[in-house]
């Protein structure tokens, strides 16, 4: 939605919801509040030591992937008496010296082993350092991965892989009780180097869900109270290798292109994520891109102290399997290095970058984190406690049920949204009807109190640990109009209740305020909850005891977290968007009316409901041009208006109700649109090019029998209006219940019809009953008459 009082911005971006972070107030933290984990002391060198080599991974790299790990030493220098890497120098450094030898320069992993005190849980880390990240929700200097390792060091089993992915908002991908003589692999994501997990016997693949002779790669859970998402384990995973479209955007710096900077003049075009992966704006594109290529594999990397590894005599193990696919790729070998080496390196630093396109100073500031450096992995907290990396509740608890060492799971907040895209049915009449589809493209969605922007996977969004309390939600994608609404998200059950359409249904967390915006998705005013938010019903995953490994029939099988509180976007979970080509902005102009309106919908007549938010005052949001609406709002008494909106697809510009009303007069009006609107499109039957296919007579009768009958009803409807504003509520009342009757003989002369009326024009006919059914109901009982 847009208020009549926002700050215009020169186009709509990813980020624009970032104008208004730090309004929100807000309360409450989950991770502070779980139990604490033991303290860590670093494990003895030789252990150390011996842990790394036997669990160092195999890495693949995308084919387009500029930056391979490597060793940030070569790059350092001495600043104010310490020791930093600047992004300048490595960046430009990397490139310099992977152009003169052809080869990747220094490949390099690094390792941290540490021990849980008084506990067998010891965890070896490997952090791999790319010299800079380019992705679709950030860039930054410098870039540090890691994947952590958990082994039981009386039993030398390891119990969870924890992978790295995009940041603590996104869950990680994750592996409980890994077979015990497999290498780890890991798959990194082009540009953004988040490491997805591959344990199965296709090394070079990612798959999320077990299939007839396969293992999931991840065993995290599932949110079994939103039906879309039963079966889907959150976590990032790797979208490119899932078929999912996944655009780059070009970092910029002093007004160009990074490439352009003199401090790089080794740095080119060609040096970053190619043009075939990349958009130079989201909001350029008319669609959604459907062009960008899938990953494949182009260097795999493997510890070079391994056995099998390249330059040893013997062939690669058994147990990182075979592919004959990846003979194309480059096979390489990197050093492993424990980071008590590069520890004097006290900081990464680099300016903070900008967007190519138009962002708002203030939203770039916001996420200064997030496009100019990460810093060194040693100041982080899971250096020295790599369990505050586990992001599924359900692994968490199975540690802390095998060692005290491992404190317990205290319930988090998650906003879970499906993205999917509203497009044209052929079950409506052409251009009068919607359905929704999987996207084709993944989107950037952005909770602005943490304003973390975080990539969909398989088109959902997932927001994790997020504060009780206020909050705005917005969804972006390239080619695609944003969208953007309010949560409110509580503690418990007992902190919440969401309500929509008079109906009050306890949730674990309120939703509000769906809302889109042409210019400024920061300044949208409020909508209202979806009309089913719900509760999730969760389980707790059974976890193994150490030594046990989980079987092939149920290891990837995801279950639902009892430790997490989800907060589903949009209606009952779902956020459709509207392709920008196809996009038209409703606007409600509300000012000069006496009613104070409180609450806008959208409904579809096949789609259904699309939006649903709180209205202050004159808004506006994005449908498709190719859609056939009823458009409800409520007052601040609870009284409800209604109003047609059928767009004409070939016309351009916004679509606009003036002055609003509510009331038994404006529901009446609204049966009276209804069903004219259908009648006309009866009777082009009988006026236009199909009269000739009909055979006259009975087919003739049924067709104007059924015009009569629509004529009766816009008839009755008219006058239901003109008594309620003329203030006869009796009057009204018998001229809608004459409706009501009405709506009923025309049901069955669309039946008697046959098939002479086409299916789609049925179908839209009885959806529009249907909806009438409703509104004559509320009309009825309406106590407020215009």
């Amino acid at each position: 939605m847009t208020s009549t009082d926002t700050t215009d911005l020169s186009r709509r971006t990813l980020l624009a919801a970032l104008g208004g972070v730090g309004t929100s107030a807000l309360a409450g933290c989950s991770f502070t509040d779980r139990e604490p984990d033991g303290e860590t002391t670093a494990t003895d060198p030789d252990a150390a030591r011996r842990l790394a080599e036997r669990f160092a991974p195999t890495l693949y790299f995308d084919r387009a992937e500029p930056w391979l790990p490597t060793d940030p030493r070569p790059y350092a220098s001495e600043q104010d008496g310490e020791s930093i890497v600047d992004g300048f120098d490595a960046l430009d450094g990397y490139h310099e010296q992977y152009a003169a030898s052809g080869e990747p320069p220094n490949p390099t992993v690094f390792y941290n082993a540490v021990e849980y005190d008084d506990s067998p849980l010891a965890v070896v880390q490997f952090w791999m350092y790319s010299a800079f990240d380019q992705f679709s929700t950030n860039f930054h200097w410098h870039d540090w991965e890691v994947l952590h390792v958990f082994v039981d060091t009386d039993t030398g089993r390891p119990q969870l892989y924890v992978a790295s992915s995009h940041s603590r908002k996104v869950p990680n991908n994750e592996f409980l009780d890994p077979e015990p003589e497999m290498v780890p692999r890991l798959l990194s994501e082009l540009g953004s180097h988040s490491s997805a997990l591959s344990v199965n016997d296709e090394p070079d693949g990612f798959q999320r869900l077990p299939g007839a002779d396969l293992l999931a790669d991840i065993t995290n859970s599932a949110i079994t109270s939103i039906e879309a998402l039963s079966e889907l384990p959150l976590a990032y995973g790797l979208p490119r290798d899932e078929g999912a479209r996944l655009p780059y955007v070009v970092p910029e710096y002093e007004g160009a292109p990074v490439y352009e900077h003199e401090r790089l003049p080794n740095v080119d075009r060609d040096a970053l994520v190619p043009d075939e992966l990349t958009v130079r704006s989201f909001d350029a594109l008319a669609s959604p891109p459907t062009d960008l290529p899938e990953r494949s594999t182009g260097v795999v990397f493997r510890y070079s102290g391994r056995e099998g590894a390249p330059g040893n005599a013997s062939t690669a193990t058994s147990s990182e399997g075979a592919n004959p696919d990846l003979e194309s790729a480059t096979d390489d070998t990197y050093d492993l290095v424990p980071t008590s080496e590069i520890e004097h390196l006290t900081d990464f630093t680099g300016p903070q970058l900008s967007f190519e396109f138009a962002v708002p100073q203030a939203a770039e500031d916001a996420i200064a984190g997030h496009i100019s450096t990460t810093g060194a992995p040693w100041g982080q907290p899971r250096y020295e406690n790599p369990a505050a990396d586990i992001t599924d509740s359900n692994h968490r608890a199975a540690l802390a049920e095998r060692y005290d060492a491992i404190g317990a799971a205290a319930p988090i907040n998650t906003v879970v949204a499906r993205v999917t895209e509203a497009v044209t049915t052929d079950d409506a009449p052409d251009q009068e009807g919607l359905t929704t589809a999987d996207a084709t493209v993944e989107a950037v969605a952005l909770l602005e109190s943490d304003p973390v922007a975080v990539p969909t996977f398989e088109g959902v969004a997932v927001v994790r640990d997020v504060p009780a309390g206020d909050h705005r939600f917005t969804v972006n994608a390239p080619g695609q109009a944003p969208h953007s609404e309010r949560l409110s998200v509580g503690d418990s059950e007992s902190d919440a209740t969401a309500t929509s359409g008079g109906s009050e249904t306890a949730s674990d967390v309120t939703t509000t305020d769906t809302t889109t915006s042409e210019e400024s998705p920061t300044t949208v005013d409020e909508q209202t909850a979806p009309a089913s938010p719900t509760t999730a019903e969760s389980t707790t995953a059974e976890s193994t005891t150490p030594g046990e490994t989980a079987s092939s029939s149920t290891a990837g099988a995801p279950t639902s977290s009892a430790d997490q509180r989800v907060a589903t976007a949009g209606v009952d979970g779902e956020i459709p968007l509207v392709a920008r080509e196809d996009a038209r902005k409703l606007e409600v102009d509300a000012s000069g009316t006496d009613a104070d309106l409180t609450d806008l919908a959208v409904e579809d007549d096949f789609a259904g409901r699309l939006y649903d938010a709180p209205l202050d005052g004159s808004d506006a949001v994005y449908v498709h041009r190719g859609g056939a609406y009823t458009t409800e709002v409520r007052d601040a008494d609870g009284a409800l208006g209604a109003f047609r909106v059928n767009p004409d697809p070939d016309a351009s510009g916004a679509l606009r109700i003036d002055r609003p009303e509510t009331g038994k007069a404006s529901l009446a009006a609204f049966l009276a649109s209804i069903a004219a609107e259908t009648r006309d499109e009866l009777g082009a039957l009988l006026d236009g090019e199909l009269s000739t296919s009909l055979d006259g007579g009975g087919v003739q009768n049924a067709l104007g029998g059924l015009l009569r009958a629509f004529d009766a009803i816009v008839e009755a409807a008219s006058r239901a209006a003109e008594r309620a504003r003329a203030g006869e509520r009796g009057n009204a009342d018998q001229q809608l219940q004459a409706v009501e009757t009405g709506l009923e003989r025309v049901l069955d002369r669309i039946e008697a019809a046959g098939d002479t009326v086409p299916e789609p024009l049925t179908n839209a006919a009885q959806n529009r009953i249907a909806q009438a059914n409703r509104r004559v109901t509320q009309a009825q009982q309406s106590e407020k008459l215009s």
